[in-house]
């Protein structure tokens, strides 16, 4: 398999298209989604991550002050199905819609990062040989990004309860997405 080299995404403009299957039937599509303010995709690095278990059932728990905030929320990795509701499941996820299937070149497309298993973690889970490394994403409802965490590692991840508070000051106040600039050099001599 060659995976496409990765592709930085740019505030305030289109993400690229996404949809995966979820743990208990159906497709979630992003193109579908028509939250009041934005969608949460959070990208995991799947079933044999502990942090990710922690991580996962953070979220679960703050999921009613997400959607009291017109705020759609879908969790995503690139495991297979049973590997993914073994995760729902294991890690209590009640709530929360689970993707899974993440197309390895689709992940590089919204600039993430992909790592080769290594054999079993702490958790005792087998590493699959490729998966995806975390991501988390504003997505405005017209589809153009407003944030977006992407880490080459499991550690110091976005707080939820920082998410929150962060989203009620740029709800309150129209706070732009940052960042939009996607070459500062060509703009600087354009000046």
């Amino acid at each position: 398999m060659t995976i496409s080299a990765i592709s930085p995404l740019i505030p305030r403009q289109p993400v690229p298209a996404l949809s995966v299957a979820t743990v208990g039937g159906g497709q979630w599509t992003l193109a579908d989604q028509h939250p009041e303010h934005f969608t949460l995709v959070v990208v995991y690095r799947g079933l044999h991550c502990p942090i990710c278990a922690g991580y996962l059932r953070d979220l679960d728990s703050k999921l009613p002050e997400f959607t009291r905030r017109g705020v759609s929320v879908v969790a995503i990795s690139s495991d297979d199905a049973a590997r993914a509701a073994t995760a729902k499941e294991k890690w209590k996820l009640g709530a929360l819609t689970v993707g899974y299937g993440l197309d390895l070149n689709t992940a590089r497309r919204w600039g993430l990062y992909i790592s080769s298993g290594h054999g079993s973690t702490s958790a005792g889970v087998e590493e699959p040989a490729l998966f995806v490394e975390p991501g988390l994403f504003l997505i405005r409802a017209d589809g153009t990004l407003y944030f977006a965490s992407v880490q080459t590692m499991p550690f110091a991840r976005p707080a939820f309860a920082d998410i929150l508070g962060a989203l009620d000051f740029v709800i309150a106040k129209n706070y732009p997405a940052r960042g939009e600039v996607p070459d500062p050099v060509v703009q600087q001599d354009a000046a």
